[in-house]
């Protein structure tokens, strides 16, 4: 079932980090060539400038968003800033939407996922991740439009099959998370997709074990590995943190910061074959 249809109207925010107007203008361009109306960020510059405004002027410019007649809000970018504004926000009082970001938007996934909201996992209109790569462009629009429910890619490194609610995200932000007012391990059986950028080695070793410290991994009953873009070879480390885990883990997925990168949903049950590369929605 499409999640959208020509002629929705959607809402683009900035919850983190600044984008360049002009590829926010491009961006929204490719979402109304999809048969979308699109309104576009209103948060004003801030001191900080990795972030694209204030706090408050984030939090009440994502939540203005979400409550205005909308089908959908896009995240512009990621960057840095959800943890910064995430506590300002009344998750459980926001309606149903369609919600797309990636990166450090991971923070506002979990949130949502927390309240029953599922979440789709995607490249932004306002990165070269998506402006730059038709090829990103339509595995997006496929998953909104056409109500694509099953991959087939990567390769095995744990063989196995699993079962479980689909959560998780970027690495990094995920264990900068740990500890926050409503942070909580996934659900049980939930299969975790993982990806990351720009971290070495040992720095995803550093993120994957304080993950395994807090227990984040004990209700996982599967793993999917996304892209590793900048982070060198991360596959012994990947190995060696999550390959005993007893679990099923596919591995070079092809989502997060790559190109070409797939889109896809959080918060809602799947199937997983790593053996076969197969992973599907039920």
């Amino acid at each position: 079932m499409s999640l959208l249809s020509p002629g929705d109207r959607v809402a683009l925010v900035s919850p983190a980090g600044p984008a360049l107007p002009s590829r926010v203008a491009a961006g929204a361009e490719v979402l109304r060539s999809w048969g979308l109306e699109v309104t576009t960020p209103v948060v004003e510059p801030w001191s900080l400038s990795y972030l694209a405004g204030s706090d408050e002027a984030r939090a009440a410019e994502f939540v203005s968003a979400w409550c205005s007649d909308v089908a959908a809000v896009f995240c512009v970018r990621g960057g840095y800033g959800c943890l910064r504004m995430t506590d300002l926000v009344p998750w459980k009082d926001l309606p149903p939407r369609v919600f797309v970001g990636s990166s450090d938007v991971t923070v506002l996934h979990a949130e949502l996922n927390l309240v029953g909201q599922a979440t789709v996992f995607g490249p932004m209109p306002g990165t070269s991740d998506f402006v730059d790569d038709p090829l990103a462009q339509s595995r997006l629009r496929a998953l909104l439009f056409d109500g694509v429910s099953s991959w087939a890619a990567g390769t095995a490194v744990v063989p196995g099959t699993a079962r479980g609610v689909l959560t998780g995200g970027n690495a990094a932000l995920l264990a900068a998370s740990v500890g926050g007012p409503r942070w909580a391990p996934p659900v049980d059986g939930a299969i975790a997709l993982l990806e990351d950028v720009g971290e070495e080695p040992y720095r995803l070793d550093r993120i994957l074990t304080q993950l395994l410290r807090a227990g984040w991994f004990e209700p996982v009953s599967g793993i999917v590995l996304g892209s590793w873009t900048g982070c060198g070879d991360v596959s012994s480390v990947l190995l060696d943190r999550l390959g005993g885990l007893g679990v099923p883990v596919l591995g070079d997925f092809g989502f997060g910061h790559c190109a070409g990168s797939w889109s896809l949903p959080l918060g809602v049950e799947a199937s997983l074959d790593a053996s076969t590369g197969s992973l599907r929605l039920v």
